[in-house]
């Protein structure tokens, strides 16, 4: 066969590999299977990541790293300037903020945020609270008391 002689039909109709045929067919007896062992049974697979006795990639190469996503505090995050919303002299806790919309749950953790400015006077109950957020709610005339 030439070069030019290759078309996409040719390959197309493979003929199917009869095994255990007998001896002249070149798949007999074992059926190209080899001899005994977990290979030759049906249904049987290979584990890609073992090696023989060689030691595998996975135990050559150093582990490298740390992960903290399991141990890391999440907090949702209130802004100073969406404190405004609320009255002059009211009290802000985790129940309000999530009545206004402001956070998704009464369980989360909050931490309020300096970004924005602050006119009204408030009582804000919060778990953290960012040192400038906390020096413009005193600033106000307000308090900021941790949870």
């Amino acid at each position: 066969m030439l070069n030019h002689e290759i078309t996409s039909l040719v390959g197309k109709h493979k003929r199917r590999r009869r095994v255990g045929r007998g001896s002249g067919s070149g798949h007999g007896k074992t059926c190209g299977r080899g001899h005994k062992g977990a290979g030759s049974r049906a249904g049987s697979t290979s584990i890609t990541l073992l090696e023989g006795g060689q030691m595998p990639l996975f135990r050559r190469l150093p582990k490298r790293g740390f992960n903290n996503y399991d141990f890391a505090v999440r907090c949702e995050i209130v802004n100073i300037s969406q404190l405004e919303r609320f009255a002059d002299g009211a009290e802000v806790g985790v129940e309000q903020l999530s009545s206004v919309g402001l956070i998704n749950s009464t369980k989360s953790k909050i931490k309020i945020l300096g970004m924005g400015d602050l006119t009204k006077k408030l009582q804000v109950t919060a778990h953290k609270f960012s040192k400038s957020a906390e020096h413009k709610i005193v600033a106000s005339g307000g308090s900021a008391k941790i949870i």
